[in-house]
Formats: C-alpha cells, sequence, structure tokens
C-alpha cells in the first residue's frame, strides 16, 4: 500500500465484532423525512447535458459536513421534493451521522439528460473540452456541488455496489481534489469476464434476466421503472433449454428492444468493442483513498472487486487502498446481516460487523479527520473456520504454492503421480442432456449455488471426482487458484468447469468433537468455481477448434479463495462440461459464433481428464501454515 499507515485494526474490530455480535449499542431505524430535506436540481455537464440529482441535507442545517455521493443506472426513487426513501448511505448507520446525501442519475437514465451507453468506455485522450464519459460527469457534479450546496466541508465520498460501483471507480480517474474517499462494491471491471461471460463461457440467465429489465430503450426522461420479463413457468432447465439460436432470443423473448442483446451477439470474442469497457487498465491517476469490497460468494462480481483492487494498487502504489472481502452474496453485506448463504453459517453477523467497524470508520477518517484507527491492507473473511483475518499484503506474502494432482480411482493428492503411461479419465458429454447448475430449476442465477451441495452432481456419470484422503489437519487456503488441465474431446470445442469443494464428515462428530447437523453429514459445500470455453484456452481474442482426441492443455483461473478446510473434512474436484442453464450450451462443435448454434450443432462428444506424467493435471494453490 506504499506510504499508507498499513498497521491492523485487529484488537479494535474484534472487539466491534463482538460487540456488535451481541447486540450492544444498536439503535432504533431512523426515519429519514423527520431527519432530512431534500431538493432537487439539473446540474449541467460541460457539454450542456443536464443530470438529475437529489440532494438530502440534515434539517439541523449543521455546517461543515461531508457529501456521500452515489450514481446510478437504477433511478433514484422516490423522485418528488417531498418524497423520502427509508435509507440513506451505504447503510441505515450513516444516518444522523453528520453526512449530506446525494444521488443522481447517471447520462441518459430515468430523469437525467443525454444518451446511455452500457459501461460507457473511458476516454483517456480527451482532446477537446467539452468530450466527455462518466469520469468528467463525475467531476463537473462534484465541482457543481461544491460550488452550490450549503453547510458542506469541502470534502466527498463515492460508494456503489454493483453497476453503480463502476461509476465510483470511473469516477475516481483524475478526480476532483475534493473527493476524497472512494469505495467501488462488486464492481463491474469488464463485461466480458464480469457478470456475462466467465472466460469465454456465457451465464445465460443472469445475462438474459438482467437485460429483460435493464435493456429496454428509454424513449424519455422517466421515473417509471420497466417491468420485470413473465417466464410463464418456473422451470428454468426447460425454458432455456428451449431458447435456441440464442440469435433469436432478442426477436423471440425481448421484442426487438434490446439493443445491447444484439451487441452480446455480434461480439462473442474479445474484441474491441468489449475491450472498451474494461476500466482497469484505466484506473491510474487516482488519488482519493480507495476501498474495494466484494463476496466470497458473488454469483455476479467477484472477478471484479478482486482486479480492481489489484489495478489500483499496481497503478497507484502510493495511495491508501484496502480490500475487503466477506462471505457474502451479491450486495448482502448492504442489506442483510451475513450470517449465513444457503445452507452454510458464518457464525455471526459478518455483514452488520463491515457496516459498523469497517465502512463507516473508512468514510468517518477520510471525510471528517475522525480517529477511527487504522485499517490493515486487506481485511477478509476466512470461510471455514468462520473468522475475520487481517493482512498486510494480499495475496498473503507467507502462503506456499502447494500443487493438488489428480490421480487414478478419483484420487487427488499433494503427491504426484508417477503413471508413466498415458492414463485419462473420461466421460461422455452431452449438450442435449446437460448438467444442471443447482438441483433449483429457477429460472434465475440463484445466489445460493455458490455454496451449494454438490452431491447430485457428483452422481452423475458425465461428472469426474477427485477428492482427498481424510484431512488429518486443518488446511486453509488463501489467494488464487489455477487449474491446469490436460484435456481432449472427440468434438472440436468444450466446456470446462472445474469446482473446489470442501467434503463434510460422514460422522455426526469430526475428530475434534464438533456435532454437526443431519443435514450437513457429507455436504459438499461449493467453495470456489469456474469455467472456460475451450475455444479460448490460448486467445480470448482468436479463438480456435481442437484437434479431436488430441491432448491440449487449458489453464483456467479460479478467482482467490481464504477458506479452512477442517480436520476430518476433505478437499474434492469435480470437473465437467456442461452447467446448466448458469452457462449456456456449447455445441461441442466449433462454430465460428456459437450464438448462432441450432439443434443439429450439438453433439455428444467425449471427454478426457489426462493424469500421467506427461500430462498431468493439476489445481495449484496457495497455503497458509
Amino acid at each position: 500500500m506504499g506510504s499508507k499507515n498499513s498497521g491492523p485494526l485487529f484488537l479494535v474490530l474484534t472487539l466491534g465484532f463482538a460487540l456488535c455480535s451481541a447486540g450492544v449499542g444498536t439503535r432504533g431505524e431512523p426515519q429519514v423525512d423527520q431527519e432530512y430535506s431534500k431538493k432537487e436540481y439539473r446540474i449541467p455537464m460541460r457539454d450542456g447535458v443536464e443530470l438529475f440529482t437529489a440532494v438530502y441535507s440534515p434539517s439541523n442545517n449543521s455546517a461543515g459536513l461531508p457529501i456521500m455521493l452515489l450514481r446510478t443506472p437504477y433511478g433514484i426513487h422516490p423522485y418528488g421534493e417531498d418524497r423520502f426513501p427509508t435509507r440513506l448511505g451505504p447503510s441505515q448507520r450513516f444516518i444522523g451521522e453528520g453526512f449530506i446525501f446525494v444521488y443522481q442519475d447517471v447520462r441518459g437514465r430515468y430523469m437525467s439528460e443525454g444518451q446511455f451507453v452500457n459501461m460507457n468506455p473511458h476516454d483517456p485522450d480527451k482532446s477537446d473540452r467539452t468530450d466527455v464519459d462518466e469520469s468528467t460527469d463525475t467531476f463537473d457534479t462534484i465541482d457543481w456541488l461544491v460550488e452550490n450546496i450549503e453547510n458542506h466541508n469541502g470534502r466527498v465520498g463515492m460508494w456503489g455496489i454493483s453497476y453503480p460501483a463502476f461509476y465510483a471507480a470511473v469516477g475516481m480517474i483524475d478526480a476532483h481534489p475534493a473527493l476524497r474517499a472512494v469505495s467501488p462494491q462488486a464492481p463491474i471491471a469488464d463485461w466480458f469476464f464480469d457478470d456475462f461471460h466467465h472466460h469465454g463461457a456465457f451465464f445465460l440467465p443472469h445475462a438474459f434476466d438482467f437485460l429483460a429489465i435493464f435493456g429496454p430503450p428509454r424513449p424519455g426522461p422517466t421515473k417509471d421503472k420497466n417491468p420485470r420479463f413473465e417466464y410463464g413457468t418456473r422451470d428454468g432447465y426447460q425454458f432455456y433449454r428451449d431458447m435456441s439460436p440464442l440469435s433469436t432470443v432478442n426477436e423471440r423473448y425481448l421484442k426487438g428492444e434490446v439493443a445491447f442483446w444484439d451487441d452480446l451477439v455480434a461480439h462473442p470474442n474479445y474484441d474491441d468493442f468489449w475491450k472498451q469497457r474494461n476500466i482497469l487498465p484505466h484506473l491510474r491517476n487516482v488519488a482519493p483513498a480507495v476501498m474495494t469490497v466484494g463476496g466470497w460468494f458473488d454469483a455476479e462480481d467477484l472477478y471484479g472487486p478482486l482486479q480492481t483492487y489489484r489495478s489500483i494498487e499496481t497503478q497507484n502504489p502510493e495511495i491508501f487502498n484496502i480490500l475487503v472481502m466477506g462471505p457474502w452474496s451479491h450486495g448482502a453485506w448492504a442489506r442483510e446481516d451475513g450470517a449465513k448463504l444457503g445452507d452454510i453459517e458464518f457464525g455471526s453477523d459478518t455483514a452488520q460487523f463491515f457496516r459498523e467497524d469497517i465502512e463507516l470508520p473508512f468514510f468517518r477518517h477520510f471525510l471528517k479527520d475522525e480517529d477511527t484507527g487504522s485499517l490493515p491492507e486487506a481485511y477478509v473473511f476466512e470461510t471455514g473456520e468462520n473468522q475475520w483475518r487481517s493482512f498486510p499484503f494480499w495475496p498473503p506474502q507467507e502462503r506456499l504454492e502447494r500443487i493438488l494432482y489428480l490421480g487414478e480411482n478419483g484420487t487427488l493428492s499433494f503427491g504426484q503421480t508417477h503413471s508413466v503411461a498415458e492414463a485419462w479419465d473420461e466421460y461422455v458429454s452431452d449438450p442435449n442432456k446437460p448438467v444442471p447448475f443447482s438441483e433449483s430449476r429457477s429460472t434465475k442465477m440463484t445466489k445460493e449455488y455458490m455454496v451449494a451441495d454438490q452431491r447430485f452432481a457428483a452422481r452423475r456419470p458425465d461428472v469426474l471426482v477427485y477428492q482427498t484422503d481424510v484431512l488429518g489437519d486443518d488446511l486453509t487456503l488463501a489467494g488464487p487458484l489455477t487449474a491446469e488441465l490436460w484435456v481432449s474431446t472427440s468434438g472440436t470445442d468444450s466446456d470446462f468447469a472445474v469446482k473446489l469443494i470442501d467434503v463434510f464428515p460422514r460422522n455426526r462428530s469430526d475428530p475434534q468433537g464438533t456435532s454437526i447437523s443431519e443435514q450437513m453429514i457429507g455436504y459438499q459445500m461449493m467453495v470456489r468455481s469456474e469455467v472456460i470455453r475451450g475455444r479460448f484456452r490460448n486467445s480470448y481474442e482468436r479463438p480456435e477448434p481442437f484437434v479431436p482426441d488430441r491432448p491440449t492443455k487449458i489453464v483456467l483461473a479460479l478467482q482467490d479463495v481464504l477458506h479452512t478446510f477442517e480436520a476430518g473434512h476433505r478437499v474434492m474436484i469435480q470437473i465437467q462440461s456442461t452447467w446448466f442453464p448458469l452457462v449456456d450450451r456449447n455445441p461441442q462443435r466449433y462454430l465460428d459464433n456459437m450464438f448462432e448454434a441450432e439443434g443439429d450443432d450439438y453433439a455428444r462428444a467425449t471427454q478426457r481428464v489426462y493424469r500421467s506424467t506427461t500430462h498431468q493435471s493439476q489445481i495449484r494453490l496457495g497455503v497458509l501454515e
């Protein structure tokens, strides 16, 4: 973190965590309409476009208050100076703490003028003073606020979750001097890897459901929200099974109104269309303090926060830049208690702790000069062990690189196989009978799938399963995970999904005597998972077919993790080629544009995963001892 103070706040935060968990220091919900007054403005940008903005100021007219700014494409409801929301700021904890809150419809959305562009590309070389992007819109907004809003102290903070986090991140590039603290939370960083594509594999239900609501055009400034899509069924598996070719989805289901769906179809590879929507290379010249937040089980944006933090750290080494990762689904840190996700419990109200003892102190310190202690470089939740941990670097420098090798008879071990002869495991992948991603048949990408029990998948013949012996000691994995697989296919294209799984004991008590519920006996908790569309194994820009039955190496980054496999548990790896409908069906026959695939294009293929000395499949990981 360069010159910033990286001393851990471990004792202070641990004490705060204990008090918070015990319910000490809580208070009743404040009433926004009783504590704040509201004004609405149309703030002019440098090109003349006006952005609709709502300002909430404390009714007591206190002076010397910092401004908290949220810029969003989702609307700043409720509209009208006599109408108030039920909450303000990143959390209810901010109300009554002495902040002015500002909400703004971004260019081209709801009540703001201009044309909306999805993930509006950043222009680093503005040649004219009227050239605009989201960075200039943020600058102009802050400049107007500090000139026209009363009772502020000249300091501004920004935050946002998901799409609004993109606006927070881009807003700190070449920032206005008044912008002092920014917290992008689950930020979209690169839409080819966030949300819609994972290593080129298309996340179908998430893209469809989001764009069906968000994608239709706005004929003019409006306060109205778009209606939700009516599926007409709860069977998402069958709904998406019938959805082919994907190139006709806009016409058949979206009434031809979603231009961005046609963009998806027209740009199946990582071309300039997508590269222009990658904000990571532009995260330089950042001056404000930054706190990037993410969830270990965020089904939408896990790539974004990890890569945003790394990009800021690499390109701005002298600024205050920290990473917070909790055991959360998408945005759960702002609206839930964070005590559990699906069947998995985390032992405490982790989200409440974040809001009280990490998020609020960060903004109070940088916007109000309050002495709230010092935060570590990385403040991350260790799942499995269910505890918060602080590190001076992320990933931890003390992690030791280890390798898990895939062995015969479904074994998985830290000892390399000694098979000289070619050896492999194989399965038949049928895109017409794909492996479901969940036991639920929801039409949505369910948030619980990130930790869901995988026994249903392990029982299928088209899923390979490898697992270690019962662990005699705790095993803590930290930092990036990478699967290096040697594979072949009888087809010319295939997906490969890899899942890291914590297998719970098959007895009511583990070797340390900790009782587990009957429901959790033998539970296969997914800890991390990722998928790659095989055509992109060498290049996301220039896909290429497989040579049938030829062993080929695939390197698949599974993102970071901090998880302890407790003694008595096992480590499991599952490998499969369909993951439906989470990922659209790969026809397993190479096509220039897979969105054009039709019924006859989908073919069964025999997949092999190799585990010999010459072609050794393995998982690279970091271990904390």
